[in-house]
């Protein structure tokens, strides 16, 4: 068995997320994609949407779909938790033999300061999302590469609530959520 793991905050989750979940699988050799939204990313101090708000938006996203797992090990863990942790976790809860770690272009200039990260490169084989205008610097990992073409990013959306970047399918429940901020 091959798994991905997708993480992030997803805060909020957008079509590009969407996007990627399904392009993931004409990519690589997967046969489960296990979505895993942060409680709180490592390198940040806060959040907008409440980590249990955005597991839920998640699970309602893919719950009709069997290959997309969405997993809350990490809203369980209550603080940001490290990669390494969650690889670890799934790993011995799938036992796959190969494990994608799929990530945005953007992640590549921190990479090394993730924890355990020499750790990591054992574990993983790195997938990296890019999208036009945003140039991939890296000379630390060998990775596979998978283009996105959706301009569209959660932080412009934390600044205006635009509809058309929200899946059609959580849109009403993202927009209730939005207006109780």
């Amino acid at each position: 068995m091959n798994i991905a793991i997708y993480g992030g905050s997803f805060d909020p989750p957008h079509i590009g997320h969407e996007a990627i979940c399904y392009k993931v699988f004409d990519v690589l050799d997967i046969d489960k994609l296990i979505v895993v939204p942060t409680y709180l990313n490592p390198f940040k101090k806060s959040y907008h949407l409440m980590p249990k708000q955005r597991l839920e938006l998640l699970s309602i996203l893919f719950e009709d779909d069997e290959n997309i797992l969405v997993d809350d090990f990490e809203i369980k863990q209550n603080k940001a938790t490290p990669s390494i942790e969650t690889v670890s976790y799934l790993k011995s809860i799938y036992k796959p033999d190969n494990i994608y770690l799929i990530m945005g272009a953007d992640n590549l200039e921190k990479l090394h300061l993730w924890k355990d990260f020499e750790k990591l490169k054992q574990l993983v084989t790195f997938v990296v999302i890019t999208r036009q205008g945003y140039e991939v610097k890296n000379d630390i990992i060998r990775f596979i590469s998978i283009d996105m073409d959706i301009s569209v990013s959660s932080t412009s959306l934390r600044e205006e609530l635009r509809s058309e970047f929200i899946p059609k399918k959580i849109l009403n429940k993202v927009k209730e959520i939005w207006n109780k901020e």
